[in-house]
């Protein structure tokens, strides 16, 4: 046995050990309590009945693309690489190495097998080093059989979208003939390994898989690719997107990214004059629709996971106020930027219900702006990108953040890329150590689920602020019904948590900040943007070291406010935040 295969049987030993609600599920499953869950079914969606497979793969009319060709020449000089969590620094001659190298980070690996690098260094990447880069991946992995990360099907997608994109931009890598050859055999390799895990396991990987088809259709010519690419992309929009056309994965940057990749398919069917148009335009302007609902005064929070594809900012321009003419917007034409103001302005605002329907909830008041993400049933939708952050919160004032999400820094099961999952990393109440609700898991059934909490939570919203009712946490012995609330006034905002039960329990709320915070009489000082914050609350106050994640790897220095006690309950408890 590998040691990989023996590292992963570890893990999810220790998984199941340390998590009492997966063996409450699999006891019942034993004792036949619980009827089967969501089922992994992989396979084709059924709407694609109509394009089986081919036994013949299509090929591109190698007279059909007017594609200039890059200069074949040596690059000069070296050529600083922006990988996801990695900067590489590579010279001439170097390619042909990376192209075969491991690295610690899967994320890392696959960005580069992306080519995720080339849309964000854009023009800093001399034409030479794009030819060079391209020429060693596909004469060491173009040709091979197509298995393996370089060929899952995603990033399969993600290269050739990225190639193509680059390609009508500044020229095609060369030879042409065997470039888009290759090309074309993307289109194949993602077709037949299509991440369709049947209806109530499919993330937004499969709508990906069909951009990447699309595009390669429309930029090739090869009609069949288009079709399935175009169909794929409608249907997965009707499943991934909530009412309010916000992305029911619980992260705020996969929705601006998934944004970004419907405008990408929008704009390119409204260029070929395909039948797909209008329903990519009407996905494309509710996604977008919900962004503003999304940025507070000092930005958009980075609620859930950060996409390893590119940095939040380099889709700044899809959110208000933002620079259309830097970033993934800045690489689109004149003319594509004039439509995608237009589409944005014809795009209104979603109604309010439907946002916090969807999970996202927000409050607006003199000085105050905060935004919280609740999932609506309370677990964290799978398959997703959201954290165990119910109730999670990100607040400003006067347009600076004053207490943070502190999003998540890379994937992984252990170690930090944990961590920042928990909701010790969020701006939230835990109970014995004990999370608002469980890690979610996608072959729950919704019976278990409603058997674990009772009910879905419940936020309401007043004159003043808000208030969260859950029950995540009945699975504690003796805890019933917490319920916090949100009040705001000029000045000063007051969290009060009544927690309802019996017994004594170990309470611990959090707050994270990027400012500098010290220690003061019945709390903390914060400096924040100029002004100062006294936080007094009950119970213990400790200061600790933490990250805030402004990308894919990369954090600023954060600092977790730990506000901890033992009480006997029922108890109320408040703490309270006042600009000084």
């Amino acid at each position: 046995m590998s040691l990989a295969r023996l590292h992963t049987l570890n893990r999810k030993a220790h998984q199941l050990g340390g998590d009492p609600i997966l063996q409450r599920w699999l006891w019942g499953r034993l004792l036949g309590r619980w009827p089967g869950g969501n089922r992994l079914a992989p396979g084709r969606p059924p709407y694609l009945a109509d394009y089986q497979p081919s036994p013949t793969p299509p090929t591109v009319a190698l007279s059909a693309p007017n594609f200039q060709e890059l200069p074949d020449s040596d690059p000069k000089g070296d050529l600083v690489l922006a990988l996801p969590g990695e900067t590489i620094r590579l010279s001439p001659g170097d390619e042909h190495a990376l192209m075969t190298r491991d690295f610690v980070d899967t994320e890392t690996l696959l960005g580069l097998h992306r080519f995720a690098w080339l849309p964000i260094m854009g023009n800093e990447v001399a034409p030479e080093w794009v030819a060079a880069m391209w020429r060693a991946w596909r004469e060491l992995h173009g040709a091979a059989a197509r298995t393996g990360w370089p060929w899952h099907p995603y990033t399969a997608a993600e290269r050739v979208i990225n190639i193509l994109d680059y390609a009508q931009r500044h020229g095609l890598p060369g030879p042409r003939d065997d470039t888009l050859q290759c090309l074309a055999g993307h289109g194949e390799a993602i077709e037949t390994t299509l991440e369709y895990f049947g209806e109530s396991n499919t993330g937004n990987h499969l709508a990906n898989n069909g951009r990447g088809l699309f595009l390669l259709g429309l930029a090739l010519g090869i009609e069949r690719y288009a079709d399935i690419g175009g169909r794929i992309l409608i249907e997965e929009g009707a499943r991934i997107f909530g009412p309010s056309g916000m992305l029911r994965e619980g992260s705020s940057h996969y929705h601006l990214l998934l944004a970004r990749n419907y405008a990408s398919a929008w704009l390119a069917a409204r260029t070929h004059g395909r039948p797909e148009t209008a329903a990519l335009e009407g996905i494309t302007k509710r996604a977008i629709a919900g962004l503003p609902h999304l940025v507070l005064p000092g930005g958009m929070p980075l609620i859930g996971d950060i996409s390893p594809d590119c940095p939040p900012d380099f889709l700044a321009g899809l959110l208000p106020g933002g620079n259309r003419d830097r970033g993934w917007t800045g690489t689109r034409t004149a003319q594509e930027r004039d439509a995608l103001a237009g589409l944005t302005n014809q795009a209104g605002n979603p109604p309010v219900t439907q946002l916090e329907q969807d999970g996202w909830w927000r409050f607006d008041s003199g000085h105050w702006a905060a935004l919280w993400h609740v999932a609506p049933d309370g677990w964290s939708h799978m398959p997703g990108h959201g954290h165990q952050d119910l109730g999670g919160f990100e607040i400003h004032f006067d347009g600076a953040p004053l207490f943070r999400d502190t999003g998540r820094g890379a994937y992984g099961q252990d170690g930090e890329a944990a961590a920042y999952v928990s909701a010790r990393a969020h701006n939230t109440l835990m109970i014995d150590d004990a999370e608002p609700y469980p890690p979610n898991k996608p072959y729950y059934s919704a019976a278990f689920r409603r058997g674990i909490d009772g009910a879905p939570p419940v936020m309401t919203r007043n004159a003043d602020g808000l208030n969260l009712t859950h029950r995540g946490f009945r699975r504690i012995n003796g805890i019933d019904a917490v319920i916090r609330n949100w009040r705001f006034d000029a000045n000063a905002m007051f969290l009060t948590d009544h927690i309802n039960g019996k017994g004594r329990h170990r309470i611990a709320r959090r707050l994270h900040t990027t400012w500098p915070v010290e220690p003061a009489p019945g709390g903390v000082i914060i400096e924040c943007a100029g002004r100062r914050f006294r936080l007094t609350c009950d119970g213990a106050v400790a200061i600790e070291k933490s990250k805030c994640w402004s990308a894919y790897g990369e954090a600023v220095p954060a600092t977790v406010i730990d506000i901890a006690m033992t009480s006997a309950l029922p108890l109320e408890t408040l703490l309270k935040v006042e600009a000084i």
